[in-house]
């Protein structure tokens, strides 16, 4: 699996890609549009996004992103567990833990994406 994704949402974009690059030393680039809206970095050892703010679930603080395998069943087991399903979706989901904590998972990609 990749490192978790920690999504930040951002009121203004381009002065937040400029914090980020400014305090990690890394660069934003535009998401390819089946990744969804905004930026992203991907190395070794970071993954980092940031899109603008919306009115979403997923728009009022950042958030990690665990991709798994299953996500219909991740979105059983985390009800099952005490937490609760936000904003559910066929590639991302928004959750809460059983703590309340939000998080989100991603869909493992199908082989050949």
């Amino acid at each position: 699996m990749p490192a978790p994704l920690i999504e930040f949402p951002a009121d203004d974009p381009a002065r937040a890609r400029r914090f980020w690059h400014g305090v990690l030393g890394i660069e934003l680039l535009p998401r390819p549009a089946a990744a969804g809206q905004g930026w992203e970095t991907d190395t070794s050892d970071l993954r980092l996004g940031l899109h603008a703010r919306g009115a979403g679930p997923g728009d009022t603080a950042s958030l990690p992103y665990f991709t798994v395998t299953d996500l219909p069943a991740a979105l059983v087991r985390i009800s099952e567990l005490g937490g609760s399903v936000i904003h559910p979706g066929d590639r991302w989901a928004v959750c809460r833990d059983s703590e309340g904590s939000p998080f989100a998972l991603a869909a493992a990609p199908a082989s050949g994406e």
